[in-house]
């Protein structure tokens, strides 16, 4: 009995040691990228619960993220995440950035204003065709981000441009999957360099903005592979991002984010994403469903996802494997950021190199869509500038592609700077319109909320004399035609797509005037997205696209008219000639606007789930004819093909060589400028599939380069590689597979997708 005591009091002893033991080793226990596992193990459920929910729904107003806004770390940024001091897990500061960090300008008790780089915005920058550039413009706005000390940019955006009336296609790349990839990719690159983070977004199927949250998008398997997903995949094999972000739509019935086919077989498993997955701002339904299917982390986090999680933590139907899996991806992204590893940010980039980058990079991506010798413009000569859009130039869109930017130039002073002369009569009446048209709409602009576009001035009234006037004074007419766009909302074919009457006017009465008089037109496209053009490109001598190209924009366009650079960009997405002839018909058209939010404002409780089409679903009965490959298989014509664009001189393209390696084959194409003007060029490369086989588009684009700046006479071999497997398509449905017929394949080479001169046989 004694020894059966002494022995007891030895094992008790002995517990309390080791319970001492393990409690003074878990005080201790910090978060390194090596003890992940352990970190797991050390945390409470609460806690767990905590880091996969974001930072809206809990502690003080002063430490609250809600959407778009945080109030703490770094006053604006989107959110941020659950920190557990005990265990040494820092909190992670999330900001929208596709066009820049978009955070505030203000903050409490700080006299000073924090400004960010409005660089150009998504579509100028796939309209370069220039990976190496996007991937530079990608790492200056990584450097910014650190030095504003945030740690994942909440971009790039890469969604397909299904439909020109989409209103956040400012933020996308391209209607082509493979462009769209690549460009995504070089923007991840650039700015992951700096070890900031990235979230590729929005995955997958997000191609419209009214009723985005509830709609479904209902779309064949192969048209997913093909179109949707393939950007996405490019992406996350060529740039590793940090993270992905789930749309707020469904995809056949399913909501992206509760989609265990969308976010384990194909984003983890097929793909071999190792990064995390966190919701769009107030995406999903199903807390507990998200965790289970490997939507890591909930933003911003609301206390009902928080209390749904404990309850089935506690009730066996979220078993704590499954949020550990959650918690450790999140775990292995904290200890990237800069912030774990306690980089002192000093809120000071450097805004000057910054905005140098985004205006040398803007010319790149201004399509040069006709030119009958009007461009480039001597200095000599005097400009009469018309378009309200010149006085009040629009250098990026709205809502999360929105940057707070500490100026913007406009045409007027851009060209000014430049050393142009501008007429002065013209000059005087646009300059008080323009002003008066700004306090007029001031009072409405400035309650409409950050997500919603501002209303634009009207165009100049009455100016019918001094139109003539100037066409007698002035030795060249420029007119800027603006469109501005935002998240949340889609476009009006009538009050965007469509040219305003008075604008039309415009251009009418001015190339009218100043075409009895010998002397040319230009106009300059300062738009989000594209615009009919049909019915009035024949009035102008010259058409310059250049896009929202950043609070530079006016100095960028300024260096193209005014020859100091070619530009050189091509059109990442097709121009129709008219509305109609677009292949996704199945689109919410001319919607009406309450002026919420059209994003869930035509959501109607009423009705059932399913019975507006267009809102609540949405039909993709285009199937894989996005497009070009829509145009180019059914003969439509159109105003400007995909992948158009002139510049000042003229090249000539010849000897495509092939040869494969492998699974890779080389296409080479040797590029010589013929003209005498030192430019760049893009050579495209188009694949046509063995002929007999079914329902396959008339090309596909399979890779691209664009050449070094050329001088008048000088040659350039440009190579251009891509895998045999990339012509793999995808048979049967949800059980298919991906298929690559033997046979003869064509491979074209050119600058554009309707002009490609030169022809090769591929035989696998």
């Amino acid at each position: 009995m004694k020894n059966s005591l002494l022995t007891l009091i030895l094992i008790s002893a002995f517990a309390l040691q080791f319970a001492v033991a393990e409690a003074a080793q878990t005080k201790t226990l910090k978060l390194t990228e090596k003890n992940i596992d352990k970190i797991v193990a050390a945390m409470t459920l609460e806690e767990k619960a905590n880091l996969v929910v974001g930072m809206s729904r809990s502690l003080t107003d002063a430490e609250t993220a809600n959407i778009g806004y945080t109030k703490k770390i770094v006053p604006g940024a989107a959110g941020t995440t659950y920190p557990i001091p005990r265990l040494g897990v820092t909190p992670m500061v999330f900001a929208d950035g596709p066009a820049g960090v978009r955070i505030s300008t203000t903050r409490k008790g700080v006299d000073r204003k924090f400004y960010c780089t409005g660089f150009p915005v998504g579509t100028l920058l796939s309209s370069t065709w220039n990976d190496a550039l996007v991937e530079t413009v990608g790492n200056a706005l990584g450097e910014e981000a650190k030095e504003y000390g945030v740690d994942v940019l909440l971009a790039p955006g890469l969604n397909i441009m299904r439909n020109p009336l989409c209103g956040r296609n400012f933020e996308y790349y391209s209607e082509d999957p493979l462009l769209t990839g690549k460009i995504a990719a070089a923007y991840v690159r650039g700015v992951q360099s700096e070890g900031v983070g990235t979230s590729i977004k929005h995955y997958a199927v997000n191609n419209q903005e009214i009723n985005r949250l509830a709609n479904d998008s209902r779309l064949s398997e192969r048209a997913l592979r093909e179109i949707y997903l393939k950007g996405f995949e490019i992406a996350v094999k060529e740039s590793d991002p940090w993270t992905v972000m789930t749309s707020y739509n469904y995809v056949n019935g399913e909501y992206t984010s509760e989609s265990y086919k969308l976010l384990t077989e194909i984003l983890r498993n097929e793909w071999g994403f190792k990064g995390a997955v966190m919701t769009d701002w107030g995406g999903g339904l199903d807390a507990v469903k998200q965790m289970k299917v490997g939507n890591d982390m909930i933003q911003p986090g609301k206390s009902y996802h928080y209390d749904a999680i404990i309850a089935a933590l506690k009730d066996g139907s979220l078993k704590e494997s499954e949020i550990d899996a959650c918690v450790k991806r999140i775990l292995q992204l904290v200890v990237k950021t800069p912030r774990f590893h306690g980089y002192k940010y000093t809120d000071n980039p450097d805004l000057k190199a910054h905005s140098a980058v985004g205006r040398d990079a803007a010319p790149e991506g201004m399509v040069l869509l006709k030119n009958d010798g009007s461009l480039p413009v001597s200095k000599s000569l005097q400009v009469a500038l018309f378009g309200v859009g010149s006085y009040d130039f629009i250098a990026g869109g709205k809502g999360a592609g929105d940057v707070n930017k500490p100026y913007v130039v406009d045409l007027k002073r851009g060209l000014k700077n430049f050393g142009f002369k501008l007429d002065p009569e013209m000059d005087t009446l646009y300059t008080a319109w323009v002003k008066k048209e700004r306090e007029r709409l001031a009072p409405g602009n400035s309650i409409r909320p950050w997500y919603m576009y501002h209303s634009r001035p009207e165009e100049l009234k009455d100016a019918d004399a001094a139109i003539v006037a100037s066409a007698e004074n002035s030795d060249i007419a420029l007119i800027t035609i603006s469109r501005t766009s935002s998240e949340s909302y889609d476009r009006h074919i009538e009050r965007d797509y469509m040219l305003h009457a008075d604008e039309l006017s415009l251009i009418k009465t001015v190339s009218r005037d100043f075409h009895a008089k010998g002397k040319k037109v230009a106009v300059i496209l300062n738009v989000c997205g594209v615009i009919e053009m049909d019915s009035w490109q024949d009035l102008a001598d010259a058409i310059l696209v250049c896009w929202l190209p950043g609070h530079e924009g006016g100095s960028a366009v300024a260096s193209v008219i005014g020859g100091e650079v070619s530009p050189s960009g091509h059109l990442p997405v097709s121009i129709p000639v008219k509305y109609a002839d677009v292949p996704s018909q199945n689109f919410p058209v001319n919607v009406p606007e309450t002026g919420h939010n059209q994003s869930f404002e035509h959501y109607s409780t009423i009705h059932k789930y399913y019975d507006v089409p267009n809102i609540d679903y949405t039909d993709y009965d285009e199937d894989i004819y996005v497009g070009y490959r829509y145009y180019g298989t059914k003969n439509v014509p159109v105003s400007y093909p995909f992948g158009f664009g002139l510049t000042y001189t003229d090249f000539e393209l010849s000897c495509l060589r092939l040869e494969k390696k492998g699974d890779v084959v080389e296409a080479r194409v040797n590029v010589r400028n013929t003209g005498n003007f030192a430019a760049k060029q893009v050579v495209q490369v188009y694949v046509s599939a063995p002929e007999g086989t079914p329902d396959r588009p008339a090309r596909e684009l399979k890779g691209y380069a664009k050449t070094r700046e050329l001088a008048p006479s000088e040659t350039q071999e440009v190579v251009i590689k891509f895998n045999v497997n990339d012509l793999a398509f995808w048979t049967g449905g949800e059980d298919g597979k991906w298929t690559l017929p033997s046979g003869e394949w064509m491979v074209c080479a050119g600058t554009s997708s309707v002009d490609l001169p030169l022809k090769a046989a591929l035989t696998l």
